[in-house]
């Protein structure tokens, strides 16, 4: 009876054995075919064709707009605020008045200065008449020559007087001129800071009536790192700068103009340098004190092979792209390239015009594998899949 038992329980282990070996030989062949298939599946990928264009080489900096002229206008003399003839934020021209200090006591003085030289003037000509009668009489022997001489320094001291009356009444005008307060600039008058019925004080510093400030042109004040500049003065010895102002997300273009200024030195606590553009703003898009991202063409390359930059891979031996070829397979090649612009990367070596490289989906692929092209639009070069016109 023992007997039976140990050989049924046997039997049942060789079955068990048995089917054990025949599930893991079937689970062996079923990866393997699955292997097979997934080696023989192309690989999607994305890709676009080598094309030849002029790119602009450009620099960016962050910057802030500040206007070529900023006027903290002030009375030159004392008085009431009679009354203010501009409206904040109102566009103001060279001349035009903005505001009137009392100007009656300085046209007092002008008159009173007037007065006094009309009374000079009169002891003047009587000085030169006494002069011109004592110096007849005194050829004649008639006159000693000490009266004469006396004579002649009356006369000057009434010329010296009236000198002094015309200096009188030029200051009285000057001051009646000043009380008339006008724009020195063209530019926008900003909030007013004095009302109207307050007494100014020349020599109040502090006390401005109003800031006018000019919005066009006007410039940007930018930096830039400092291994930068060797390029920028190589590239501004050859002729002016173009300079573009962008929004701080660099999705709208402000405005352009010229580098003007790069400053003699180096801020040694950033490593950076700040650069001055000047540019036009008719259209006033760029404010004072606003915060734009300035992009300062170098130069422009002609005719020079471009892809897009996301098509760049960096191995143990340098930068290589993956190339397809006609029948969709997908190789490595080596290239060497000069610079990044945006989403744009310039090939010097390694590729030429039309051919197609991956621009997605490259960390699936190998050597020699074969590749599905998806047709998603491209972020740069020409469209994927097919080559640029």
């Amino acid at each position: 009876m023992k007997k039976a038992v140990f050989v049924s329980i046997a039997c049942l282990l060789v079955v068990a054995a048995v089917a054990i070996v025949i599930v893991r030989g079937r689970a062996a062949r079923a990866a393997q075919a699955k292997d097979k298939n997934s080696q023989s599946r192309p690989t999607p990928v994305t890709i676009a064709t080598v094309d030849v264009s002029d790119v602009p080489v450009t620099v960016e900096g962050l910057g802030t707009v500040v206007p070529l002229y900023t006027v903290n206008v002030r009375t030159l003399v004392d008085g009431r605020l009679e009354s203010v003839a501009y409206e904040e934020g109102q566009m103001v021209h060279k001349g035009d008045l903005l505001a009137l200090v009392d100007p009656r006591p300085f046209e007092i003085s002008q008159q009173q200065a007037t007065a006094q030289r009309a009374k000079d003037v009169a002891t003047r000509d009587n000085a030169a008449i006494t002069l011109n009668r004592d110096a007849e009489l005194a050829r004649q022997g008639l006159q000693s020559q000490q009266i004469v001489d006396n004579d002649r320094a009356t006369l000057n001291s009434a010329n010296a007087a009236v000198s002094q009356d015309d200096a009188q009444i030029n200051a009285a005008a000057l001051n009646v001129h000043y009380a008339h307060i006008t724009s020195p600039i063209d530019g926008v008058a900003g909030i007013r800071l004095v009302d109207p019925g307050n007494v100014v004080h020349a020599a109040d510093t502090t006390a401005t009536l109003v800031v006018l400030t000019q919005l066009d042109p006007i410039t940007v004040i930018f930096t830039l790192p400092e291994d930068v500049l060797p390029r920028v003065m190589e590239a501004r010895a050859k002729g002016a700068l173009q300079v573009s102002a962008f929004s701080r997300d660099g999705s709208v273009q402000l405005g352009q103009g010229n580098l003007t200024v790069v400053d003699n030195q180096i801020n040694v606590q950033t490593a950076t340098a700040r650069l001055r553009a000047q540019m036009s703003n008719p259209a006033n898009k760029l404010w004072p004190n606003q915060f734009v991202k300035a992009q300062l063409l170098l130069e422009t390359k002609k005719g020079v092979l471009v892809i897009p930059a996301s098509a760049l891979q960096h191995g143990p031996n340098g930068t290589f792209v993956y190339v397809v070829d006609d029948k969709d397979d997908a190789t490595t090649r080596d290239i060497v390239a000069d610079e990044i612009e945006g989403d744009r990367a310039i090939v010097t070596s390694g590729l030429q015009k039309g051919e197609r490289v991956v621009t997605d989906g490259q960390a699936q692929l190998k050597p020699g594998a074969k590749v599905s092209i998806q047709t998603n639009a491209p972020k740069g070069g020409g469209k994927k899949g097919q080559p640029s016109p």
